[in-house]
């Protein structure tokens, strides 16, 4: 399934020689920095600084549009929107920021748009899975995160990623599981989801660690964590299996 492309960048000048901007949400600790592109649900990038971060993402923008489907710009340009200083783990993809652009009512459109792209993503996200030679074989040596040891075998990674589901939809009052396969308790989440006649209002929540959620959020948390360690899984299956052990789903730049 490949959904259409974003109707905000489909008259853009792609080919007029002028670079197109990327508006970007800037998270840090310190040096360490966690940069989202804005328009574009999930894409992101990680750097020991703020420049590291911004350099990496004309390429994310590139690979986030083989795999997502539509025109892809010559050039590209990151700018940043809006900052949020964070005392988490921001080295390990620890993040509570909310953009600015993720309050307010969502149109029916922009929902199903979200929508289709995080199941689009939980599919593809299964795909990989499925694909790699051996789901509990890893040459990753232990590594220490903020939640705990990292996962390192394709079952592990799968798993913790499928595990964000209720809590995801919970930070907004939404009833939802982990169980099945990870489009299924995505799926039947957002089924739960649409059983509120008002969900469309995107309220903001204040969740966990008094985090502020929206559903427009949760939409983007999902792409974004599938990414993470979608990216991981085939980094993994690279050094463990060798190359073209696996499809590159993703498209990922690696």
């Amino acid at each position: 399934m490949c959904i259409a492309s974003d109707k905000r960048y489909e008259k853009m000048p792609y080919n007029s020689g002028l670079p197109v901007k990327i508006k970007c949400v800037w998270e840090h600790n310190g040096g360490d920095s966690l940069l989202f592109a804005d328009e574009f649900a999930g894409a992101f990038t990680r750097g020991g600084s703020k420049d590291a971060a911004l350099t990496k993402m004309p390429a994310e923008i590139k690979s986030y549009l083989r795999w997502k489907g539509g025109p892809i710009p010559d050039s590209l340009e990151p700018e940043i929107i809006q900052e949020k200083r964070s005392g988490l783990t921001v080295s390990d993809a620890d993040s509570d920021v909310i953009f600015d652009s993720e309050r307010g009512e969502l149109s029916p459109s922009e929902y199903a748009e979200l929508k289709a792209l995080a199941l689009k993503s939980a599919k593809d996200f299964l795909a990989l899975y499925n694909s790699v030679p051996d789901i509990n074989k890893s040459c990753l040596p232990p590594r220490e995160t903020f939640y705990g040891q990292a996962p390192r075998t394709a079952l592990e990674m799968y798993e913790h990623t499928k595990s964000v589901n209720s809590y995801y939809f919970g930070e907004i009052g939404v009833s939802a599981d982990n169980g099945g396969t990870i489009f299924e308790c995505r799926e039947r989440g957002f089924a739960s989801l649409e059983s509120r006649p008002d969900f469309l209002e995107n309220t903001v929540f204040v969740g966990s660690y008094d985090e502020e959620w929206s559903l427009k959020k949760v939409l983007r948390r999902f792409i974004w964590h599938d990414r993470i360690h979608a990216k991981a899984i085939c980094r993994m299956a690279l050094k463990t299996f060798g190359p073209d052990s696996m499809p590159n789903i993703f498209r990922f730049d690696i």
